[in-house]
């Protein structure tokens, strides 16, 4: 019976696992320090890696920095036409912010699921086209 580390990397499985994992803690679990992880990782990575692995730290990476642009703008936009003291705007904040971090958390599942299995995957809309 071989040991685990005996086993060579699948087509890059690990690495992709591991964005897809990132991506998911940096919407969950500790923002800011496991998107840097991953951008280093990409960084380190994005030249070198198997196809499945490149495309996966390019899909994480590109998403989590659109994601965040998006529901920053878009949140501010919102804030500065309605004043924070309004209440409409804080309702319409909370409602952009919470469906648009359930959708990219819910695809982000989705993904780790397809590189689970070897698979790759596009973020649909926002995600960068496959090599």
């Amino acid at each position: 019976m071989p040991l685990l580390d005996d086993k060579p990397e699948e087509d890059g499985r690990d690495l992709a696992i591991i964005a897809e994992s990132l991506y998911l803690a940096n919407l969950l679990l500790v923002p800011g320090i496991c998107f840097a992880i991953l951008f280093w990782l990409w960084l380190k990575h994005k030249d070198t890696a198997s196809p499945l692995a490149r495309q996966h730290l390019k899909q994480t990476t590109f998403v989590s920095l659109y994601g965040g642009l998006m529901i920053f703008t878009l949140s501010a936009i919102v804030i500065g036409l309605g004043g924070l003291e309004w209440e409409w705007t804080w309702v319409m904040v909370i409602m952009y912010f919470t469906c648009i971090h359930s959708t990219l958390v819910m695809f982000g599942m989705f993904a780790l699921a397809k590189a689970m299995a070897g698979q790759p995957w596009r973020y649909p809309l926002i995600g960068p086209a496959l090599e």
